[in-house]
């Protein structure tokens, strides 16, 4: 068995087993210097994905806490490149982060001071299950084609169009790729990140909105994107979550970028596990007490009460984090967690 089909395998055995404003300020930039443990002012850092407009309500509710429980003027930093995300954290600009396990992890191979914190529990309130899916979509009027003895697969994705979220990316990129060298049997992964090697075409969305974007657009054949992101546009409309070979639909009340997608249907042909991201924290730029009492207020049962904070999944207004059940609590988390996507990865 090849190395990739090892990890993915790993990967997902161990999830399933293992078991804000001035006290709160507007958006802004990160402060130039690097951030310090005395500081009175502390910079929040957020990927594209929750960058975006619909996350607002969320964001400004963890602003709110943050300040709450530190007594701190706290800035948000929003992005639209991932790369700007994971800098900020490790040179200690941001002092805590809301990412991704990929970018965590190359924010701690720069610097290992970079640590997870917390991360949103499985469905039992244990480590157990505490994933989301990945998948690679097609448009629905043109799956059939990429049946082979009645299953959907991947073997025709070669030679397409294909769109991730970024490179940066775990479910838009580091997981769908190494399904993808592993069933091909690629020597080299790096052939899959630009287009005229494995794929005619590779384009980037810089979030899983916008990978998804590019598919209903008809720019790409298949796109790379997650669940979670995605919740607040599309619906199971045929099939289930977990099922390969399941129909989604874009939702008839869905905002912007989907509007003029209404009704529009895709087909995942894979799904895949994917550890759930870390609330981040550069211990290097922030100081104990406040650690202590971020983790304290933020694993209490009292905070996943916040509605603007956690949805239920499938909810029309995005939150930061989703209630899959009343068990569904944030959990505390060390790098040696995350072993699965640092060996994935290869860092």
């Amino acid at each position: 068995m090849k190395k990739g089909r090892l990890l993915t395998a790993f990967l997902g055995v161990f999830l399933l087993l293992t078991g804000v404003l001035a006290g709160c300020s507007s958006n802004s930039s990160a402060s130039e210097k690097n951030g310090s443990k005395d500081n009175k002012e502390i910079t929040m850092v957020f990927y594209p994905n929750e960058s975006a407009k619909n996350f607002t309500a969320s964001r400004k509710a963890l602003q709110e806490e943050l300040h709450k429980v530190t007594g701190k003027k706290i800035n948000i930093q929003t992005t639209t490149d991932y790369n700007v995300a994971i800098e900020a954290i490790s040179s200690g600009k941001a002092q805590l982060a809301f990412m991704g396990a990929d970018g965590y992890i190359q924010a701690h191979a720069q610097n290992k001071k970079v640590e997870p914190l917390l991360i949103q529990s499985g469905e039992d309130g244990t480590t157990k299950g505490a994933s989301y899916r990945s998948y690679l979509m097609v448009p629905k009027d043109k799956a059939d084609g990429y049946k082979k003895d009645g299953k959907y697969n991947i073997d025709k994705i070669k030679g397409e169009k294909i769109s991730f979220v970024s490179a940066s990316s775990t479910s838009g990129f580091a997981v769908p790729t190494d399904e993808i060298q592993k069933h091909f049997k690629l020597k080299n992964k790096d052939d899959l990140s630009e287009g005229g090697k494995f794929f005619s075409k590779v384009l980037y969305g810089s979030s899983h909105p916008g990978s998804a974007i590019n598919l209903l657009k008809g720019d790409v054949d298949v796109a790379a994107f997650d669940d979670i992101d995605l919740a607040p546009f599309l619906k199971v409309s045929e099939g289930d979550y977990d099922k390969e070979g399941s129909t989604f639909q874009v939702k008839e009340d869905a905002d912007a970028p989907f509007t003029e997608f209404k009704g529009k249907e895709l087909v995942n042909l894979s799904v895949l596990p994917v550890q759930n991201g870390p609330f981040v924290v550069n211990t290097e730029a922030l100081s104990d007490k406040d650690k202590a009492a971020i983790t304290k207020r933020f694993t209490s049962k009292e905070f996943t009460e916040n509605k603007n904070l956690f949805a239920k999944e499938g909810s029309k207004n995005p939150t930061l984090w989703q209630k899959k059940s009343d068990k569904t609590i944030l959990l505390k988390v060390n790098d040696e967690w995350y072993k699965p996507t640092h060996e994935l990865i290869g860092k």
